[in-house]
């Protein structure tokens, strides 16, 4: 049963293979005898450099909560008499908010008071004892054990004293610890205790006494919203943020980013970070709890010249992408060595490498030439061309501005301009025939690239197959060609 199915598997990929074939061998006959054809099956196409508003934006979820929260509890341990405030109630800062039964209070002062008044007339007491037992000291008729003996009585006596006056300030300020008073200007938002139960203070409960209430200051909030590890290199404090939220469709909320929290958190397995965004709340329509959405908007272009993200090329996948033009690594390399310099762009733009070689564009055409006539290069020819190719190479482009056709440019640094912007090359249609340039891109919003330099308004680019497509489909080619081992095939594709 094993065989039979490797045979049949084998028989249908070989079919596959044949088909393959057949088709190929159909569209290249096609091709050749109609080129108008060979425009409808091209693997591009050619669109206009338009004018557009570009934002990049960064948006996430959050929720709205105070930036201020207190939690009252009662240094007074007892049965809550009055409770005057409920939830949702603005209060001044000093306004009762609960108030203790005093009798226990009350009470324990009383007694305080009384122990402190025998301290005193023990203190009296020792003090006369201690100055008749001087004198006989004085006069040796008593022994100096005696005298110390008294001595140490009086000083008894006097710590009993400094002792009840410390007991009777602590009964006096549980006293007035009995009326609970706001410890902020702010809003009442949780409140967990009713009049008549019985609380315990923080003060003598090793659990933490009971929590009243819970109190904030509701004039600004925060939203706390997590950003993935991807986008949060665009954030930074100061920028300013729109937040929306369900109760009120039609109004934004202005706010401004305070902070990135250092230390990242994982949300089903996606690395986040949480982010504060700052809210003035005057008229107190932001209620803690609300679910938020967030827009961080890091950077606004109006009326720019813009192009597809998918027509940018990198170093890695210009040539890949020309041979699907038809344009050899050589001719694209020409191509890109009489390309205008670039010039324009914004501070913080990464230039050049320093010390890059500058090059002759007259000797490079001459070079590209000779290579073209298959004649052999000088040596300080060859260096010249690996000179250029290398400057080529270390020209990147901006991380967040996309990878075009999946092969884009990767992140580097974290400051946000630099990162909005970048170096490019494009195959662009002069003189109806495709052709390699460089660009300098500003922000993108990942669909399309603003064009800072490079192109004029009414150039057309080329929108091609990513690098790795083509690729893919090379290999395809030569594994069917090739690996395969097909009676025929090989001599056919070479006829």
């Amino acid at each position: 049963m094993r065989s039979t199915s490797v045979r049949f598997l084998r028989g249908s990929l070989l079919a596959v293979t044949l088909t393959t074939v057949a088709a190929c061998d159909q569209i290249d006959e096609m091709l050749a005898d109609d080129p108008a054809q060979a425009e409808q099956v091209a693997l591009y196409q050619s669109v206009p450099v338009e004018r557009r508003n570009i934002a990049v934006a960064v948006e996430a979820a959050g929720i709205i909560e105070p930036v201020t929260t207190v939690e009252v509890k009662s240094k007074a341990s007892g049965e809550i008499l009055e409770l005057p405030v409920d939830t949702g109630d603005f209060v001044e800062a000093g306004t009762l908010l609960a108030r203790i039964d005093r009798r226990v209070l009350n009470n324990s002062l009383q007694q305080a008071k009384a122990s402190l008044e025998v301290a005193k007339a023990r203190q009296t007491n020792t003090q006369s004892q201690l100055d008749r037992i001087a004198t006989l000291y004085e006069q040796e008729s008593l022994s100096k054990v005696d005298y110390e003996q008294s001595l140490l009585e009086h000083a008894t006596a006097r710590s009993e004293v400094v002792r009840g006056e410390i007991q009777v300030e602590n009964a006096t300020i549980q006293l007035e610890d009995a009326d609970v008073n706001s410890p902020i200007a702010g809003t009442v938002i949780e409140r967990l205790v009713e009049q008549g139960q019985v609380i315990s203070s923080p003060m003598g409960d090793v659990g933490g006494g009971t929590l009243l209430m819970q109190m904030a200051d509701l004039s600004h909030v925060q939203v706390r919203m997590l950003v993935d590890e991807i986008d949060i290199g665009k954030v930074q404090p100061g920028t300013i943020a729109q937040v929306n939220v369900a109760a009120y469709p039609a109004r934004s909320f202005e706010g401004e980013v305070v902070k990135v929290e250092p230390q990242a958190v994982a949300e089903q397995n996606v690395t986040m970070f949480p982010v504060l965004i700052d809210l003035e709340n005057r008229e107190g329509l932001l209620k803690p709890g609300m679910n938020a959405e967030v827009e961080v908007v890091m950077a606004r272009r109006e009326n720019v010249m813009s192009i597809p993200n998918a027509a940018l090329r990198t170093a890695q996948d210009i040539h890949a992408a020309g041979s699907v033009l038809g344009l050899t690594r050589e001719t694209v390399d020409e191509m890109l060595a009489e390309a205008p310099e670039l010039t324009g762009g914004r501070p913080g733009r990464r230039a050049a490498p320093e010390g890059a070689p500058g090059f002759d564009r007259t000797r490079m055409r001459e070079i590209f030439a000779k290579r073209r006539n298959g004649e052999e290069l000088t040596e300080e020819e060859q260096r010249l061309l690996a000179q250029m190719r290398a400057q080529m190479g270390a020209r990147g482009g901006p991380p967040g501005a996309g990878r075009p056709g999946g092969e884009g440019p990767r992140r580097r640094g974290s400051d946000v301009e630099a990162q909005l912007g970048g170096d490019y090359m494009v195959f662009a249609l002069r003189s109806g025939e495709p052709t390699a340039l460089r660009v300098r891109t500003g922000i993108t919003d990942l669909d399309f690239a603003e064009v800072v330099a490079g192109l004029e308004d009414d150039d057309q680019v080329l929108i091609l197959p990513s690098a790795s497509l083509i690729r893919a489909q090379e290999s395809f080619r030569q594994r069917i060609s090739g690996r395969v081992g097909i009676p025929g095939l090989s001599q056919r594709r070479n006829d």
